[in-house]
């Protein structure tokens, strides 16, 4: 089967067939350069038909922290399960959903999740610029989890007081756009032969990180 995607750039539009096992990955337009992720032409058209979707609203929970987390482009839904179950344990107070992240309801993520789904509040927004502006707007402050020349190691970062953790594909990493609106670039130093770790994991790192920071930011104010 031909699978096509579609150049998201409004001077370009084009249609090509990516390379194989580029679907989800961040790559060029072969013909004006723009970087885009590989979606499908009839996932993109699905997304079109429904941008902004908002999740059940959870019972509300005295203990959740200034804290959201964006996904752009999660391309698991084990993964996406994962982080819902690592964001109610760390106090997230709500998870944006972008791009080709898939949404509850999932038994993919139900499946990892367990639950923590219908605890944590969630919206969908199948623009993440648009999602990310609309967020800073609100006053969030948004950290891109990401390793790049300028990002600060983890345990050397000052976490806003109110956060916007960002990630992005597992692959691609946090696309450019995205990174260059937050206001800050957070890496976890690796050891091994491996310069990264599973996004899931990854979060789970950071966001146990953050939370304490904002707890006790909460705690030392009057």
């Amino acid at each position: 089967m031909t699978i096509r995607v579609r150049c998201p750039a409004e001077r370009c539009g084009v249609v090509f067939e990516p390379p194989a096992g580029w679907i989800g990955r961040n790559l060029h337009c072969p013909a004006c350069g723009e970087r885009m992720t590989a979606k499908p032409v009839e996932v993109e058209a699905s997304l079109a038909a429904r941008p902004f979707l908002r999740g059940p609203e959870p019972p509300p929970r005295a203990d959740r922290l200034p804290f959201t987390v964006l996904l752009d482009s999660v391309r698991s839904l084990w993964n996406v399960g994962s982080i819902f179950r690592t964001a109610d344990a760390c106090g997230v107070e709500r998870v944006v959903l972008c791009g080709i992240t898939g949404c509850p309801p999932r038994p993919e993520i139900a499946k990892t999740a367990l639950g923590a789904e219908e605890m944590v509040a969630w919206e969908y927004e199948a623009d993440g610029r648009r999602a990310l502006t609309r967020l800073l707007a609100d006053g969030l402050c948004a950290v891109a989890l990401e390793d790049t020349p300028q990002a600060v190691p983890i345990d050397e970062v000052v976490w806003p007081a109110r956060l916007l953790l960002v990630l992005g594909n597992e692959v691609a990493g946090v696309a450019a756009d995205l990174r260059e609106a937050c206001a800050l670039h957070v890496a976890i130093p690796m050891r091994g032969g491996k310069r990264s770790l599973n996004v899931a994991v990854a979060f789970g790192v950071a966001a146990h990180a953050a939370a304490r920071a904002l707890e006790r930011r909460a705690l030392a104010t009057p």
